[in-house]
């Protein structure tokens, strides 16, 4: 397969494509309705395909677009993986594969990072002892400048601004801070939302069912926006000692970050790794996020930034088209070389985790 061909110009060419591939593979597949619809009036659904052992020892779950727009490298990777048969059938008969494509479809087909609430769903996924209330101290500071209640515009002071914020609060301050996630700005970026959204109440009615009855899962969870292009990192968060020794010498210690100020990754409230250990403590839930580098991190928020101010105040009258040209591009992309490498690297990282 031509991997450039494994992506997909929107979410419901890239959902019909996943749901052929999957049932012409054999897997038993399934749509569960967001009750949302595309910008087109169809459907939007998380699509799960589930094939391998009834009584699993060990479950490889392979997931795709929660933070929706970042969605269009997972789906292809997942694309790839399924022409390339091979690689599933080589996996133990005890294994069961399950690949769960554009857990948010909302952002997905809006080309938003957030769902249809305005939602980082990686924010959403509070444990039952949590409340959905609270912000980083200083996010009120920086409020103004992240969420401007106006029109974006094409030609915006933003790097004065951004430039200005670090120097006088530091980079570190500022990591800690806007991406962490914060629950009182409905309207501002990273908010985490009011209560339980749509695809949690999805995955907690039915990831013990998908699972199955197994003692082990793997879960790798495809996002991009963070690193340096073309490459990637398995973020680990806060895994314990002992997972992280397990997954070094299955991934190379070259490719995991622990939860570091030094790295790529940073600290996160609500995140869906937790949240799945959490909900299945009786196994043993490994989920890396695989993050796959493509621009400055400082242009990644400027493109959020003029999203979300299109979206929530933007000029009926005017088209904000390039806001979401712009996000994609943050988020996917078009370079043939990054397109083909990550591709290549996200079918490297399925076959670490399916082998024994």
């Amino acid at each position: 397969m031509n991997y450039l061909e494994a992506f997909s110009p929107d979410y419901a060419i890239a959902r019909e494509r996943f749901r052929a591939k999957s049932l012409a593979c054999g897997y038993d597949c399934t749509a569960y309705p967001i009750d949302q619809v595309s910008p087109t009036g169809e459907e939007l659904t998380i699509d799960v395909a589930i094939a391998g052992a009834s009584n699993p020892k060990r479950t490889v779950v392979i997931s795709s677009g929660l933070h929706g727009v970042e969605g269009f490298l997972g789906s292809a990777i997942q694309l790839a993986l399924l022409e390339q048969q091979q690689i599933l059938a080589s996996r133990s008969p005890d294994t069961r594969v399950v690949l769960i494509h554009a857990l948010n479809p909302y952002g997905f087909a809006w080309r938003r990072r957030w769902n249809e609430d305005n939602v980082d769903l990686n924010r959403n996924f509070l444990l039952p002892n949590e409340k959905f209330s609270g912000s980083p101290k200083d996010y009120s500071k920086f409020n103004a400048f992240l969420n401007p209640t106006s029109p974006p515009l094409k030609f915006d002071p933003y790097i004065l601004q951004a430039i200005w914020l670090i120097l006088n609060h530091g980079m570190n301050s500022l990591r800690s801070t806007l991406p962490v996630g914060q629950y009182d700005f409905p309207k501002g970026l990273f908010f985490g939302g009011n209560a339980t959204s749509k695809t949690q109440e999805i995955l907690a009615a039915n990831l013990a069912q998908w699972i199955g009855n197994t003692s082990e899962v793997l879960h790798i969870d495809f996002h991009t926006g963070l690193g340096k292009l073309g490459t990637y990192k398995l973020l680990l968060g806060l895994t314990q000692p002992p997972s992280s020794k397990r997954l070094v010498e299955r991934f190379g210690a070259e490719t995991i970050e622990p939860n570091s100020t030094e790295g790529v990754s940073y600290p996160i409230r609500g995140g869906l790794k937790t949240w799945c250990q959490a909900l299945l403590p009786e196994c043993r839930y490994d989920l890396l996020t695989a993050e796959f580098g493509t621009y400055p991190a400082i242009k990644v928020l400027q493109a959020l930034r003029a999203e979300n101010r299109a979206h929530h105040w933007g000029n009926p009258q005017q088209n904000y088209e390039w806001t979401k040209s712009q996000l994609v591009e943050m988020f996917a992309p078009v370079s043939h070389k990054w397109r083909e490498r990550c591709v290549v690297q996200g079918i490297e990282i399925c076959n670490q985790a399916l082998s024994e």
